[in-house]
């Protein structure tokens, strides 16, 4: 079948994915409007629907198979979250935000990145309103909470819910953990020393006015958490059991969930819908590339677990780290190397995991919610980077990392 793929039907590919990462700068109020985005996915998306329905629609299908599973996975787990809020004011101290920071990477992994990061953002801002030296904690918030902490399982992030569709167990991923932890370590050494510093330049006055406005911290929409809990079992149902059973659960939670929490959330469907006009557009437009890459693997000369890693990571964080990871599988299931885990090497694998989910990090635009974040804490007075500003704390913090990282597992 990929003999028969025009190369040219890689072009949408490579042409939505550059839309995605530049449209955004360029055309800002454009892109703002869901049915742009839409419109800009559709028109992407016809070429390969019209040849593939003509030649392989079996092709299509079953990529608009994998699309729902993904979509209701993010749906319900976006849902059920936003139904969830932390208020409270605590002292902003470095251990307190310290302590956010591994709260967020550890629930990352059962609520996904977006969930982790839009349940702790609000009141991990709300901690440091009464600080001045506060422009590190959007960014290491990104790193470790938006991304790097969602790396131990499926629901963690994106990518690695694509490769279950595709075969990968469930619990594989817990053999990432020593990547895990000595990445999430690290930052974490990192973000104490950086915190501590920057607390210590902190006025008297704004370390009065921090103590004066501690309030305990009370979770609204615990009821929520029954229906995460459903969302976790029907993971392991077969489909369509699996999508019905998180349907279902956002449903509830909808029904039955806090109000309230929805509320002082600010909660919106627009975040969601962006992610699934989009992601249509990709699933879709990334049919004919993965089957050429299977075809073509040997030829590009990539066979080595660092060079896996190094180039899944580095297109993730100009891109979008989930599509990234599906080309390089594919790419890596076309070398004909040992079949240890869904036909490739499990190192192989192991490095493009890795590297989709740290080096999502990279940009505003390697994982859907870096931006949101970026959002939030601008809307709540808080000075983030540009995006070339933000890439020179990625540069500057993150590579050494990754490199320490490639020479101890790839």
């Amino acid at each position: 079948m990929a003999a028969m793929v025009p190369v040219f039907l890689t072009i949408p590919f490579i042409a939505l994915l550059l839309a995605i990462a530049i449209l955004p700068m360029a055309v800002p109020h454009f892109w703002e409007q869901n049915k742009n985005k839409a419109l800009v996915a559709t028109l992407f998306s016809i070429p390969v629907l019209v040849w593939f329905l003509g030649h392989e629609p079996v092709a299509i299908v079953h990529t608009l198979e994998e699309y729902f599973s993904f979509i209701c996975l993010l749906g319900s787990l976006f849902v059920i979250s936003g139904g969830i809020y932390i208020e409270g004011d605590l002292r902003a101290t470095p251990i307190v935000n310290t302590t956010f920071l591994v709260i967020g990477a550890v629930l990352a992994n059962f609520i996904g990145t977006t969930g982790a990061s839009m349940v702790l953002i609000r009141p991990f801002l709300k901690t440091n309103s009464e600080r001045r030296n506060t422009r590190h904690l959007p960014i290491f918030f990104i790193f470790i909470v938006a991304n790097c902490g969602g790396l131990l399982t499926p629901l963690g992030d994106p990518p690695l819910f694509l490769g279950y569709l595709r075969g990968v167990p469930f619990f594989w991923t817990l053999s990432l953990f020593p990547a895990w932890i000595l990445m999430i370590v690290a930052l974490l050494l990192v973000f104490f020393v950086w915190d501590r510093l920057a607390y210590g330049k902190e006025s008297a006055a704004a370390i009065k006015l921090d103590k004066a406005e501690v309030e305990p911290i009370k979770i609204i929409g615990l009821r929520n958490l029954f229906f995460l809990g459903g969302v976790i079992y029907g993971v392991f149902l077969a489909s369509p059991w699996r999508e019905l059973t998180m349907i279902l659960m956002a449903v509830l939670s909808l029904l039955f969930g806090s109000r309230s929490a929805r509320g002082r959330n600010k909660f919106t469907w627009h975040p969601i819908i962006e992610v699934a006009v989009l992601f249509a557009g990709i699933f879709i437009t990334m049919v004919p590339a993965l089957e050429l890459l299977k075809y073509h693997a040997p030829q590009f000369g990539i066979t080595k677990p660092w060079q896996f890693f190094w180039l899944t990571g580095g297109l993730s964080g100009v891109l979008d780290n989930a599509p990234t990871y599906l080309t390089f599988l594919s790419l890596a299931q076309g070398l004909s190397l040992p079949a240890e885990v869904v036909g490739v090497p499990a190192k192989i694998l192991a490095a493009i995991s890795v590297g989709a989910v740290f080096m999502g990090a990279n940009t505003y635009i390697g994982n859907g919610p870096n931006f949101m974040v970026k959002a939030i804490a601008d809307h709540a007075g808080f000075k983030t980077p540009s995006f070339f500003g933000y890439m020179l704390y990625s540069v500057g913090i993150l590579f050494p990392l990754y490199i320490i990282i490639s020479l101890a597992f790839f």
